[in-house]
């Protein structure tokens, strides 16, 4: 009643302990977040020297220790902020090892420290250089605690020999496996080799746990097993049964009693691999059951049972190990999912990175063009300019003529306006090309000036001055106005590269391990299914397979079967096989094209010559577009040819880039306007047909018409354009035409069109030679054109001839679609990333 009494009439002094209690706790929490922190920040320290009190405790063959050394070189090139902390913990742990040594231990260290330094007197301390200081600071001290024990003979000689050995070994696994064991690797996939490495790391630290008992369980054991369920989860069989291999020699050689452990370790990792798809408690069972089959056979009762138990242990610690722990080191295996999807991960970051800097690229080229392009000036701005350039003429032609005139005042003073006036008029006859004879001038201009001609003559002088700059000033736009469509065009293709490169950054997992399985149900030995692109009318797959050549299972079977699961006709469009015959193939698979184009050619030079100035090309551009131009130099012989020719390549490079059609004329119109200042030009006659829908643009820049025969109609294609190089502003009109299967495409040269001469309606009489060939091939119907024209001049060529026939067909596959029980059609993506 007492305390109640006193805590109700001083309330303050229990509110005071309780602020005092939350207080003094709010202090514990902070500081425990303090150390959480410290360790956070000092983890792999931590780490390091945990590793090092192990390895430093570890003996192999009862007295060789040349782990301690190993590591404690690699920490000081990799770790330098840890070595002495880590050379600290490898002393503590070799004072407590089974046979302690910590003086010579001590000694190696000091030795190799010595050694460094010295090198580093001379610039040459590097990691390479590590094994072998390894190599020699063990030796030297092995040798001199040899001497001084007065045990020197052939055996120990030999033992001193494996113990340096061992470290220059050691120093090479443990400079692979440190950056491993620290997630601090640049490259996010480990090599075979590295994995090993990262193992033997592994075993060798359990060997400075030999001798550690808990309730009558060996900790080596324990620690072994539960290593060898975690890389048999993560890797399957062969990671699992190789990790039993090693740990089971490492420790076998540090505890002459374990030699049985390395055929357990290595039956129980293969078992608990084997079973890795049933998840954790899968592996755990496999280990359990591979352990306790061999030390039935190998041990007697009691070693079974703590065999048995000691099983338990480790599965109970590998039960208990969170997901996140297998994630992370899948990530570095190759083959497991979490890799793969790792490597995608890497790869859609690296194509958001290059798309975005294409697209600043992009960006940059279309300022530079609107930079260019901004060359217009205002009117008021136009008019002043001209004024100026007035009055500069005005003041030149006065300064030459009239300075030195004896009426200089008179005129220029007295009579500034009608002078000015009578000055203007002259240099208008000079800009209209009428100068007046001496005595044909008008009176009004001799009476006021008293040397007209000399006037006209100076004012003629500098209007000659004039023209040249203005003709240099133009010369000068038309060159920027290149250079800003250029990079216009430039920026375009970009772009549409950036939008290309984004959207192959699909999430593409579900559906190429569609196809894949459905391959493998055909019984196919396939190696990876990468999909490029799914855009329906452009799909791009790519397929590595290992058999073999002869039975062309790409086009038979795998075309087929990826046409029914895409509902779009599926061909090989590329196959490279390995130089050796045991790598896999590589096949890149694509949309089939619907149509078809079959063309032929035919073409006279004039007067029989070798060299026509036509040219012509068929090509497929790549992007789904089958191009057919021709083009017609200025003239006849190799200058014509090389302006036709020159036309013709600029234009199928820009196309082939991917260029707008118009920009991409107009860019030809322009290099062949500035590359010369003769009177050069071309024409050129482009027909761009669409491979999947026979949509066809045609481009005619000074060109004849063309002609399309379907069945007995012919219909004429024409558009009035100058030729390029003439004009630097061209205007470009674009005609589409829907083709149908079966429809001939026939482009021709005016020497073929002009054949019938100027009394005949030509387009009348090409459209009733055409209806009249009755073939349907190609090659033919050219080569009858060219024929029927020659006869029209009697044999006589009197014009470079060139004709062009292209035939479009539908598409039929070589091989048919089949239906394959069980696999469902692909859902293609909706969205792009």
């Amino acid at each position: 009643m007492m305390d109640k009494h006193n805590l109700i009439l001083f309330p303050e002094v229990k509110r005071t302990g309780f602020v005092h209690t939350v207080m003094r706790k709010g202090l514990d929490w902070a500081g425990a977040r303090r150390v959480v922190q410290m360790v956070a920040a000092k983890k792999w320290t931590i780490l390091m020297m945990t590793i090092g009190f192990l390895l430093g405790r570890a003996t192999i063959l009862e007295t060789l220790s040349p782990f301690a050394i190993a590591f404690f070189a690699v920490v000081y090139f990799m770790r330098k902020d840890a070595y002495r902390l880590v050379g600290i913990a490898i002393i503590a742990g070799s004072s407590l090892a089974l046979t302690p040594a910590p003086a010579w231990i001590a000694l190696e260290l000091v030795v190799f420290f010595l050694l460094v330094k010295g090198l580093e007197a001379y610039e040459r301390a590097e990691l390479s250089y590590a094994p072998l200081l390894v190599f020699v600071s063990t030796l030297l001290v092995r040798l001199f605690a040899t001497v001084v024990g007065d045990a020197l003979n052939w055996y120990e000689l030999m033992i001193i020999g494996v113990e340096a050995g061992l470290g220059f070994v050691l120093t090479l696994v443990f400079v692979q496996a440190i950056p491993v064991l620290t997630l601090t690797k640049k490259t996010s996939s480990l090599k075979n080799e590295e994995i090993i490495c990262l193992m033997i790391l592994l075993a060798s630290v359990m060997t400075g746990a030999v001798g550690w008992v808990v309730y009558g369980l060996s900790t080596e054991h324990i620690m072994s097993r539960y290593l060898l369920m975690l890389f048999a989860l993560v890797g399957g069989a062969p990671l699992g049964a190789s990790v039993g291999v090693i740990t089971g020699l490492i420790l076998s050689l540090a505890d002459l009693q374990s030699i049985v452990q390395m055929s357990l370790l290595a039956f129980a990792g293969l078992l608990a691999g084997l079973l890795r798809e049933g998840g954790k408690f899968a592996v755990a069972f496999g280990m359990l059951l591979g352990t306790s089959i061999l030390s039935i056979y190998i041990g007697s009762s009691t070693d079974v049972m703590a065999s048995t138990w000691e099983s338990v242990a480790a599965a109970a610690l590998f039960l208990l190990t969170p997901k996140s722990v297998f994630r992370t080191i899948a990530r570095f295996v190759p083959g497991t999912v979490e890799y793969t999807k790792s490597q995608h991960e890497y790869a859609k970051r690296v194509r958001d990175v290059t798309a975005q800097r294409v697209t600043q690229f992009s960006e940059v080229f279309r300022q530079l063009s609107r930079s260019f392009a901004h060359l217009g000036v205002p009117v008021q701005e136009q008019q002043k300019k001209k004024d100026q350039e007035i009055e500069h003429f005005m003041n030149t032609v006065g300064e030459r003529t009239c300075a030195s005139c004896h009426r200089r005042g008179a005129c220029w003073d007295g009579k500034f306006y009608k002078t000015y006036q009578v000055m203007t008029e002259m240099m208008h006859s000079i800009e209209d090309g009428r100068r007046p004879h001496a005595k044909s001038l008008p009176r009004e201009w001799t009476a006021h000036c008293v040397k007209p001609q000399q006037v006209l003559t100076v004012m003629q002088q500098q209007y000659e001055l004039y023209k040249h700059d203005l003709h240099y000033k133009k010369q000068i736009h038309d060159s920027r106005q290149l250079v800003a469509e250029q990079l216009s065009g430039v920026s375009q293709v970009m772009e549409d590269l950036a939008k290309e490169i984004k959207r192959e950054g699909q999430e593409l997992h579900l559906q190429e391990e569609q196809i894949h399985e459905a391959l493998q149900g055909l019984g196919l030995s396939i190696q990876s299914v990468d999909i490029i692109n799914l855009e329906e009318g452009n799909v791009e797959i790519e397929i590595s397979h290992t058999f073999g050549r002869g039975f062309d299972e790409c086009r038979k079977i795998i075309a087929p079967l990826l046409s029914d699961i895409l509902g779009e006709h599926i061909a090989v469009k590329t196959e490279r096989h390995p130089e050796q015959n045991s790598g896999p193939a590589s096949v890149l698979f694509g949309s089939a094209k619907e149509y078809e184009v079959e063309t032929g050619i035919a073409g006279a030079a004039k007067g029989g010559d070798l060299l026509s100035g036509d040219s012509f090309s068929t090509v497929e551009l790549g992007n789904g577009k089958f191009a057919v131009a021709i083009s017609d130099g200025m003239g006849n012989g190799e200058r014509a040819r090389m302006e036709s020719s020159t036309a013709l390549t600029i234009l199928q490079q820009l196309l082939q880039s991917g260029m707008d059609e118009k920009l991409a004329i107009k860019s030809v119109n322009s290099v062949l306007l500035l590359r010369s200042s003769d009177e050069v030009f071309a024409t050129v006659d482009v027909a761009l047909i669409d491979m999947y829908t026979a949509k066809t643009t045609f481009m005619k820049i000074g060109s004849t018409p063309s002609f399309i025969k379907r069945g007995n109609e012919v219909i004429v294609i024409t558009a009035n354009n100058l030729p390029v190089g003439i004009l630097q502003e061209i205007d470009v009109d674009l005609i589409r035409i829907q083709l149908l299967p079966g429809d001939t495409l026939i482009m021709m040269t005016d020497g073929i069109f002009d054949a019938p001469g100027h009394a005949v309606n030509k387009e009348m009489w090409m459209k009733r030679v055409i209806q009249e060939i009755e073939q349907s091939d190609p090659q033919e119907i050219a080569d009858r054109l060219l024929e029927k024209v020659i006869r029209q001049h009697d044999g006589q060529i009197i014009d470079d001839m060139t004709v062009v026939v292209a035939r479009v067909d539908k598409h039929q596959p070589e091989w048919a679609t089949f239906r394959w029980p069980g696999v469902s059609k692909l859902e293609r993506p909706r969205t792009v990333s």
